[in-house]
């Protein structure tokens, strides 16, 4: 199929045209010198904002998305230099890019369109990490809709995509850790956020990006010693709340009739609570002993986040270059593996969006705010999706969601957290743009993260504890074949979308591990518990399981 290029754009028909340039040198008198590319010269480097930091905080939730569009289009997708703009990138490969799009929006036969698909493939993402090299710097807003949403030339999709892509909203207004590509090159360019961890050899980083990775592990330990100070405080307060409702009722005396000024003796309850009194007393030393380890934690850790600081302000003034080329490279063939393992080994692995494959509606795009809203929504569902346990304290903590152009159906997990910070630091999960149901593909990328968080935990008895444990048991007892974590995710996308809804999907004892492990908030199991003898009776498991020391 070939597509019908509007004859009245002289950019993308001098660029796409039967006169198209052959050789290197010829495409090179359309573009700008070559001194443009300097590297050293010309980009304005931004000023490093306050990195992002995991929210402690089990109250907080995901924001209420109330605008979903900009107020005003931009007017990327209209500009005639908008594919000149994309080709500003130097080498050789900015020819062969040019070269295969040319032959392949004007092949007419099929089989050769099929090997000018394939030919494009590799060529793309070499020519797409060279625009990521510029994220650190400056980057222009065609070059950033390439990166973000894979659109090379807007002629190639159709007028409606092309304004749906227009009125999206460009920055992240809710501050979440949900970023396009564009921003995540970004953040990893400047160090503010580590590069992801790969089986590879890791690239050495820049002394600045080496200072900002202990700079993130002390924030852990900053963050982890506050969130208990601030445990123990409530501790102490409740026991002091005690103390002073037994005092109340020790000091309240009853006269004697017969002698005034004479007070009647301690009654059965007034002895109890002095004797309670002394179990409070107790009590709150050792919260103090413990308090005061703690601050001591505290002002250490504080310490070295601010020491480290100190050596990162005098590390970047003897650094020049604001990006860790290598660093970004390392980047960018793990968000390429993200993005195949998104589309899987049968799907679509054409990068580049075009109207031939997009088909997805509004609803269906992953664009941050759709993604925002889904995320909520399975939180309100399954409320410690986002937890870890730190210390016998719950900790939510939000992962850094990448949103992926590809046409992927599967959102995956690429790391639970940093192994170097398990108490605060962020996973990492992928999701695809245009997937062909946008729910699936986020729940499976939580479903993979609840697998990968489950079994870092239980370590080296994944298989016989906590829930991989009981799942894997089960999996053994009923001969399933097949991938282990692809039977979770199917069976947690069912917890959530039909089990929740007290529609029953899962078997018996499948339902069971899941309720105990994977529990529901509190007022989707009040209201479950009412349409089924199948949730009551797991609901009464809960009540006798509070009343026993076993919970």
């Amino acid at each position: 199929m070939a597509y019908d290029l509007p004859e009245d754009d002289p950019e993308f028909a001098a660029l796409l045209g039967t006169d198209f340039p052959d050789e290197e040198d010829e495409l090179a008198e359309e573009l700008p010198d070559e001194e443009f590319f300097d590297e050293d010269e010309d980009l304005d480097q931004p000023e490093l904002v306050q990195k992002e930091r995991p929210t402690l905080s089990a109250l907080e939730k995901l924001p209420e998305i109330t605008k979903r569009f900009a107020d005003t289009p931009v007017k990327t997708f209209s500009d005639p230099n908008y594919y000149k703009d994309i080709l500003t990138v130097p080498g050789e490969i900015t020819a062969r890019i040019n070269t295969l799009l040319q032959k392949y929006a004007n092949a007419t036969d099929i089989k050769d369109r099929g090997v000018f698909r394939q030919q494009l493939i590799p060529v793309y993402w070499d020519f797409l990490i060279g625009v990521a090299r510029h994220t650190a710097g400056k980057i222009s807003a065609p070059q950033k809709n390439l990166l973000r949403f894979g659109i090379i030339h807007p002629n190639l999709l159709n007028a409606e995509a092309r304004e749906f892509f227009s009125k999206l909203i460009v920055e992240n207004e809710y501050s979440q850790p949900v970023h396009y590509i564009d921003e995540w090159f970004q953040l990893i360019g400047t160090g503010q956020v580590k590069n992801s961890s790969t089986d590879e050899v890791q690239v050495k980083s820049s002394g600045s990006s080496q200072i900002r990775g202990l700079i993130e592990r002390a924030n852990g330990k900053f963050d982890g010693a506050r969130n208990l100070l601030s445990m123990k405080s409530e501790e102490r307060a409740i026991k002091e709340s005690q103390l002073d409702r037994y005092f109340k009722l020790i000091l309240s005396h009853t006269s004697f009739d017969d002698i005034p000024g004479v007070s009647m003796v301690y009654n059965e309850m007034q002895r109890q609570s002095i004797v309670d009194t002394q179990d409070i007393f107790k009590d709150l030393l050792r919260i103090d002993r413990e308090t005061a380890t703690l601050f001591k934690e505290y002002e250490q850790a504080r310490r070295d986040v601010n020491e480290l600081k100190e050596r990162l302000r005098v590390e970047e003034l003897a650094e020049t270059n604001g990006a860790n080329l290598k660093v970004l490279d390392s980047e960018f063939n793990v968000v390429r593996q993200m993005a195949k393992m998104t589309v899987g080994r049968q799907g679509n692995h054409f990068p580049i969006i075009t109207s031939e494959y997009f088909r997805c509606l509004p609803n269906e795009i992953a664009y941050r705010e759709n993604v925002l809203t889904i995320l909520a929504k399975i939180e309100s569902i399954d409320p410690e999706a986002f937890c870890r346990v730190y210390k016998n304290q719950m900790n939510r903590i939000i992962p850094y969601v990448i949103l992926v152009p590809s046409y992927g159906d599967s959102g995956v997990c690429w790391e639970p957290f940093d192994r170097f910070n398990r108490a605060t630091s962020r996973g990492r999960i992928a999701i695809p743009l245009y997937p062909r149901n946008l729910q699936e593909a986020v729940l499976s990328a939580v479903a993979d993260l609840r697998w990968q968080v489950a079994k870092e935990k239980a370590g080296y008895h994944w298989m016989d504890e906590g829930l991989t444990g009981n799942y894997y048991q089960m999996y053994i007892e009923k001969k399933l074949k097949g991938d282990l974590k692809e039977f979770f995710i199917q069976d947690y996308t069912l917890w959530i979308t039909k089990e929740s809804e007290g529609i029953p999907r899962l078997e018996r004892d499948l339902r069971g591990i899941f309720w105990r492990y994977i529990p529901f908030s509190q007022e989707i199991k009040e209201k479950l518990k009412t349409r089924s003898f199948i949730y009551q009776e797991l609901y009464q498991r809960d009540v006798n399981r509070s009343l026993s020391d076993g919970y």
